[in-house]
This record gives C-alpha cells, structure tokens and sequence, in this order.
C-alpha cells in the first residue's frame, strides 16, 4: 500500500453491502450462498470501477477542451478569443497529473475501463460545464496557483460534472449496483484530487481494503455468519418480537436483525453500541419510518438476554453493559 493512500469502503459501507446481498439473496429462491458470496464481491468490485471511471472522466474534460479550442482555431473566421483561447482549464495542473498518470491508465486497463464508446456523452458534459457557473468563476478568475487549481476542480467535479443528469442516466444504465454507489466513488474522487500536491508525478489512487486485511475479514465473517446462524436467530427474533409472526416482519427489518446479532456475536471487540446505532440507522435509511424503533426494541432486548446467557462475549474498551 502507497503511504497515505485512501481506502474505499468503511464499515457501514460494507454492511450496507452485505445487506443489499442478502436482500437479492433472499429474493432469489433459487440462488445458491456460492452465487451470492459472488455477488457481494462483485459489488465491491463494481463500486471500485465506477470510483475509476469518475477519476477518469475528469481527464476526458480536458481532451474535450483541446478539442474545442482546436475547433476555433480551425474557422473559416475565427473570431481574437478563437486564436487567442483561454487555456487555463487544460493547464490545470491536478489535471495534467490525472491525465498523465501511469497508476491510472494500468489500473484502468487491467480492468478494461475507458470513455472511448461514450464521446457523445463527453462532448454533451463538457459543453454543460462550460456553461456552468464554476467553470466561468474559475476561467475568469486570475489567480493562478496550485491550491486554486485544486479547489477549482474540485468544485467543478462536485457541483457539476457528477451532478450531471446525463451522467446520471449513463450510470443508471451500465449497472444496477451503481446508482447507490455514486456518492461513495464521488467522495473518494474527491479526497484523490486533494491528494494531489504540485510534486505529485502520478495520483495515489484509493486502495479497495486496509493494508490489514481486517476489513475484508469483517465483511466475509458479517456475510457467511448472518447466513449460518439465521435459523437460530430468527426463532430469538420471534420471541423477543412477542406481537410480531416472524412472516409479518418486514424483510428489510429481519435481514437487518439477523445481521446485527451475527456481528454483535462474531466480532468480539466490536462495542454493542456500536452495532445497535449502526443497524437503527440502516433500519431508517433503507427500510419503513418505523422500523429504527422496531430494530432498536428487538435489539435491546436480544442483546441484554444473550450477554447474560453468554452468547454475547465483548472484550476490549468502550463497551457498554
């Protein structure tokens, strides 16, 4: 791992992964867990192309501006701004390093990633940049320094070119496991930008897993322990639910249940309240408005009964009893 490289997924990210896995497992009655572990896997990987493609895309905006500048020159009539074009854009200087980085275009080879089928698309954000306010703030702005280089793309990535709704369609349209995925790819296009200083002779791209490997093991165990235990603990579930049949239960709420009591018995040094506030807003982002307090009651309850029957083992600080 590169010194202070980024890494991708965090760990809400990853259950957040797990869950929509175990969602599209649970729909599918003939799918088999080798095809969902695969599909898991798979996400993660997809996430990390489409993070690629943005950092890439910010290259193809200045080969849209050389094209464009190339256009003016080449007029029958070209007009004192078609000779004398402002070039401050294609001289950016984080962007001459993503054009020219050799880390990116390996990476994006080995993945057979590029923008060369989508030159439509490129043209039609390029033109909607130009049009846009931060791209005139920064072609008219004088000052012309490294840190105003940087800030300025970024802005311009972050208020317009990501925000794009062609874009958006683009993406909706290539993968299904993309459209949730584009805030999280944005960000880390974001902090890989800011990583850029005016030494840099390549980027530092984001790495998919700590150099630890602790992050990739709590996704697996998460994933293959929420499966094998399900059975048990849907009968806990039940019963601590006491007015609740396990069929009435929202999907969403016991996906989230029987994960949350996987990780709170797997991961030793992971505090309960840790786990309990993380699946209570999971419950609130992707399930019904009353499913946080729901999975919060449930979760209450189970938690208390399997640390005094010692089902639940925590080690380490931060604990709570």
């Amino acid at each position: 791992m590169q010194p202070n490289s980024l890494t991708m997924f965090n760990r809400r990210q990853l259950r957040i992964k797990v869950l929509q896995t175990l969602y599209a497992f649970h729909s599918d009655k003939d799918g088999s867990v080798e095809e969902a572990h695969k599909l898991l896997l798979k996400a993660l990987d997809k996430t990390f192309d489409l993070y690629l493609l943005l950092l890439m895309l910010i290259g193809e905006m200045q080969d849209a501006a050389i094209e464009r500048i190339e256009a003016g020159r080449m007029k029958q009539q070209p007009t004192h701004e078609d000779l004398h074009p402002n070039t401050k854009f294609v001289n950016n200087k984080p962007l001459r390093v993503i054009i020219k980085s050799k880390l990116l275009a390996k990476e994006a080879a080995n993945r057979s990633l590029g923008w060369g089928q989508e030159q439509d698309l490129i043209k039609r954000l390029f033109k909607s940049l130009v049009s846009s306010d931060e791209y005139s703030a920064y072609m008219n702005n004088e000052e012309r320094g490294f840190q105003h280089d940087r800030e300025s793309l970024n802005r311009m990535f972050r208020k317009h070119i990501v925000n794009d709704e062609s874009l958006q369609e683009w993406i909706e349209e290539q993968s299904i496991l993309w459209s949730d995925d584009l805030d999280l790819a944005s960000s880390i296009v974001l902090k890989t930008v800011k990583t850029i200083n005016e030494d840099s002779e390549d980027v530092i791209l984001s790495e998919m897993w700590k150099e630890d490997g602790d992050d990739r093991e709590f996704l697996e165990h998460l994933f293959s322990r929420t499966l094998a235990m399900g059975a048990e603990h849907d009968k806990a579930i039940e019963e601590a639910a006491s007015n609740w049949d396990i069929e009435r239960i929202a999907t969403m709420d016991l996906l989230l249940l029987r994960m949350a009591l996987a990780e709170a018995r797997t991961f030793e040094s992971v505090p309960l309240k840790v786990t309990i506030n993380e699946y209570i807003d999971l419950a609130k982002f992707y399930s019904t408005e009353k499913s946080g307090a729901f999975v919060n009651g449930v979760l209450d309850k189970l938690f208390g009964a399997m640390r005094e029957d010692g089902r639940i083992v925590k080690t380490g600080r931060g604990l709570i009893e």
